[in-house]
């Protein structure tokens, strides 16, 4: 069974999918949710979900429920590639390890002074990385906690981290640029310019060849990673573009906008493929099931639409609480 996970309405919502069929499992999440990690295995499906009021891991094939409740809001989160440990960034500027079984925290990891708002682990699981609004980007050694290093060349927020999917990159945005380091040695290697607005979120192409980046100022940008060099701009939403999600085999990428729209394009020309309309306010999230097939997004309408990714079909509109 495939699993298909999307953030919205203040709540997760639960999806089993097979081909066509959509059926909702479960809607999660306690206090205002902010962030979701989901992890799967032959063994277990594990989310994770980072709320207002602490982190609450459930499993998805028994629904279980344990939490850990906080005086302050957990903001973002990851899994270790293992599923072991859970990485957590909060709005006291702290990062914290949680062990999973347990659903206790092992270790606080200290030293930025605001909101976390992106943790990413390394596929190798050995390294994390957390941007934050105080403009910094840290990596820490996972297994000691300590600090590895604070990556230089941020100035203003930053909104999303992302390692390649080899693990020896790591790309971080920071109001209109978009940078790629070394992620072993920390050096600087590109520094992506051409946005003249804040980049909401960056995403590496499976291949790990390509770079994509949404923006404040309308677009979305494709970067070749080895060079640096911008291969096109996409252009046609009217809004802000708040997030960015390439296909599994990295033909389609998903943009999500405030002009109401979810748009998707074709990689390789950079054309456009279809608009998705439908959405009453701001979307600000999008998600490709595993076997990209299906397409979620969410909105501040209070509802997450289901869309078949090749048809553009609206399969589902699935409403939520609105308070």
């Amino acid at each position: 069974m495939l699993f298909l996970l999307i953030l919205g309405l203040g709540a997760i919502w639960v999806f089993s999918e097979n081909a066509r069929n959509v059926t909702q499992l479960d809607r999660w999440g306690k206090g205002q949710t902010i962030d979701a990690a989901f992890f799967l295995s032959s063994e277990r499906a594990t989310l994770a979900v980072a709320s207002a009021i602490g982190i609450c891991l459930y499993d998805i094939t028994s629904t279980d429920e344990a939490c850990f409740f906080s005086d302050t809001s957990m903001i973002s989160a990851d899994f270790s590639p293992d599923g072991r440990l859970l990485a957590s960034g909060s709005s006291d500027g702290a990062v914290r390890l949680w062990d999973v079984q347990t659903v206790q925290p092992l270790r606080t990891l200290e030293g930025h002074t605001n909101w976390v708002r992106s943790v990413a682990f390394s596929p190798d699981g050995r390294l994390l990385a957390s941007g934050s609004w105080g403009g910094t980007i840290r990596l820490w050694d996972v297994a000691s906690g300590q600090l590895v290093r604070t990556l230089e060349g941020p100035t203003g927020w930053v909104h999303s981290v992302a390692f390649s999917p080899d693990g020896r990159l790591l790309a971080g945005s920071s109001d209109e640029i978009v940078r790629l380091w070394d992620a072993q040695t920390g050096a600087l290697l590109r520094t992506l310019e051409g946005h003249t607005g804040p980049v909401e979120s960056v995403a590496f192409s499976p291949d790990g060849r390509l770079l994509a980046s949404a923006s404040d100022d309308k677009t979305v940008r494709l970067w070749d990673v080895a060079s640096g060099q911008l291969v096109r701009t996409l252009e046609g939403h009217t809004d802000w573009v708040q997030s960015v999600a390439f296909s599994p085999d990295g033909r389609l990428l998903a943009s999500a906008s405030d002009d109401k729209t979810v748009r998707l394009w074709d990689v390789a020309s950079g054309q456009l493929v279809r608009t998705l309309e439908g959405h009453t306010d701001e979307v600000n999230i999008v998600a490709f099931a595993p076997d990209g097939r299906l397409l979620a997004s969410g909105s501040d309408d209070n509802t997450v639409r289901l869309w078949d990714a090749q048809t553009g079909a609206l399969l589902r509109t699935l409403e939520g609480h609105t308070d």
